[in-house]
């Protein structure tokens, strides 16, 4: 499956078989692939918890609206931003880049995110956005169906999973072999509606 193809075919599934279990490698993969994802200066900020443990995941389903898929697909990944990424020898992220190009942008990350914690968090929810949709897009590619979600107690969670004070969950993915297609898409709306040139 292409891309394009992917995009059109993903949807929030919500049904899952619990018997079925994707192989360590389809995981590496899958979770190797979202470490692809972009971030600004390249802090790679994203931090994706795998829950296997069905103990665990029984108790993020419980502050979850009971929601089956938390415990029934194959694998729940919270996504998390380490909101101090960015001052993490920041060196590392571009050690790999012409020295010009590591003297201009290293100092450039600590001039952008220091004082500025708004900042900070929007950069880790946007991150995980991006990570999250390669996630899924990855997922549908590989065969297999997601669901994003945000419908639990964000604290609960945090709790549960014990979340450093330097981090914040963005959403969580659950991904695994669908039961049930997901109902027709509900009520697009139109092009002209949504897509805007030049500005309001």
């Amino acid at each position: 499956m292409n891309n394009i193809e992917a995009v059109k075919a993903r949807r929030a599934i919500k049904h899952y078989d619990p018997n079925h279990r994707m192989t360590s490698g389809e995981e590496r993969e899958l979770l190797e692939l979202a470490l692809l994802s972009p971030t600004a200066f390249n802090i790679q900020n994203w931090r994706f918890v795998v829950v296997r443990d069905i103990e665990i995941r029984k108790q993020i389903r419980a502050v979850a609206w009971d929601q089956a898929q938390v415990t029934d697909a194959s694998l729940l990944i919270v996504l998390c931003g380490n909101l101090e990424a960015w001052k993490q020898d920041p060196a590392r992220y571009w050690r790999n880049a012409p020295q010009p190009v590591q003297d201009f942008l290293v100092p450039a990350i600590d001039q952008y995110y220091e004082g500025k914690p708004q900042v900070q968090r929007d950069e880790a929810m946007r991150s995980c956005g991006m990570a999250g949709q390669t996630l899924m897009l990855s997922a549908k590619a590989m065969g297999y169906d997601s669901c994003p979600m945000d419908g639990f107690d964000y604290d609960a969670v945090g709790k549960i999973l014990k979340l450093p004070a330097d981090h914040v969950i963005s959403f969580m993915i659950a991904i695994g072999k669908k039961t049930q297609d997901s109902w027709p898409r509900p009520g697009q709306l139109s092009y002209d509606e949504v897509v805007i040139e030049n500005g309001f």
